[in-house]
């Protein structure tokens, strides 16, 4: 007989609600009323487990680096013999991600951080921390594929992990507002394009006087 599942708590359901609520209206335009009414919990169930709306969106910010982190760690791009391949790989993944409304496909972290950067401190290092976080997952692979080709360029794995992160969270900008994932797909396959021939010229920086 299977074992029972565990119902989710309050703050599990709070956090699932946020996920969804705040990628569809904004941090700013997401009420506790509205969360607690999506999580069907009580007003005194929110402030049972957060102190205000800011510490529900740090935690939000955890739960979202929780939850992605798990579906990113499963992905198949991994089980590529070639690094760039991996990478490529990733990127791939998150174009086939692309699916259902805008609300379905962007970023959480990306979202709140736009609106909180100023205000809210602690969410924006939030913030910071899942996209940083995730963009080290592919600096090793990044690493590889440069010490396979002998690369020795003036830029970083680490560089070019946040900036693959920064055109995909672009991406998800246009997307948003273009009303539709089809600006974001095309920016991936461009920075697939870009990927490929960065790492066939062997990383050289053109420079931009020609000296």
């Amino acid at each position: 007989m299977p074992a029972p599942t565990a119902k989710p708590n309050a703050r599990s359901k709070l956090l699932d609600a946020a996920l969804s609520m705040i990628r569809a209206k904004g941090y700013s335009a997401t009420t506790v009323d509205e969360l607690c009414a999506a999580a069907g919990v009580t007003k005194g169930a929110f402030f049972h487990h957060f102190r205000n709306k800011d510490e529900l969106g740090v935690a939000a910010a955890e739960h979202w680096s929780e939850v992605t982190g798990a579906l990113f760690a499963a992905a198949p791009y991994h089980d590529h013999a070639d690094p760039l391949d991996r990478v490529l790989g990733y990127l791939a993944f998150r174009k086939a991600l692309l699916q259902g409304g805008v609300p379905d496909f962007t970023c959480l972290v990306g979202t709140m951080v736009q609106e909180t950067y100023e205000t809210a401190p602690a969410i924006r290092d939030a913030c910071d921390r899942s996209i940083s976080t995730h963009a080290r997952t592919l600096e090793a692979d990044i690493e590889a594929a440069m010490r396979d080709r002998a690369m020795s360029p003036d830029w970083t794995p680490e560089s070019l992990a946040l900036h693959i992160q920064a055109v995909l969270q672009g991406a998800f900008i246009l997307a948003k507002a273009k009303g539709g994932p089809q600006v974001a797909a095309d920016s991936m396959d461009h920075l697939t394009r870009y990927l490929t021939l960065l790492f066939c010229a062997g990383g050289d920086t053109p420079n931009p006087k020609g000296d």
